[in-house]
């Protein structure tokens, strides 16, 4: 994905992170949806931003403070959900634990040797992900947040 891509652009979200109760800003790659009504198709995982993830239609729109496209809602859920990753075990290969959720159906994209980011599609069972993730987590080999869980998940 290029920026010469005109049908590519960038989208800033601006957060209140609970984790880091602190405001955090991050910026997603999207395509183009509806250009003059604001519609935007997220081609990203969020790393950190709640309530959204990818193939979510959003509506943004140029932000003058901001000087770029600015998240403003969620127009359309995707049903995808995502699952925040932290490494506990130092001593893990996250690229290893990466793989055993690619095995389920779920990409991610690694941030750091310590985090990744994770999406559940919605076509994937979510049971057998949610049980892996239960069964490392009380190894205490990771520990996860799920930022943004979709209905379909959810049940």
């Amino acid at each position: 994905m290029t920026t010469q891509d005109d049908n590519y652009v960038k989208i800033l979200f601006r957060f209140h992170s609970d984790i880091f109760d602190e405001e955090m800003a991050e910026t997603m790659w999207a395509t183009i949806v509806d250009k003059d009504r604001g519609l935007y198709k997220l081609d990203n995982i969020p790393f950190y931003a709640p309530l959204v993830a990818s193939d979510d239609i959003v509506f943004a729109e140029f932000d003058e403070q901001e000087q770029m496209l600015t998240y403003r809602r969620t127009e359309n859920y995707s049903g995808n959900s995502t699952v925040q990753v932290v490494l506990m075990d130092k001593s893990q290969n996250i690229n290893s634990i990466r793989d055993t959720f690619e095995k389920l159906g779920c990409v991610s994209e690694k941030v750091n040797e310590g985090y990744f980011s994770m999406e559940i599609p919605v076509s994937v069972d979510y049971k057998p992900v949610k049980l892996k993730l239960d069964e490392m987590e009380a190894k205490e080999i990771i520990g996860y947040a799920e930022p943004c869980l979709s209905d379909d998940h959810r049940h």
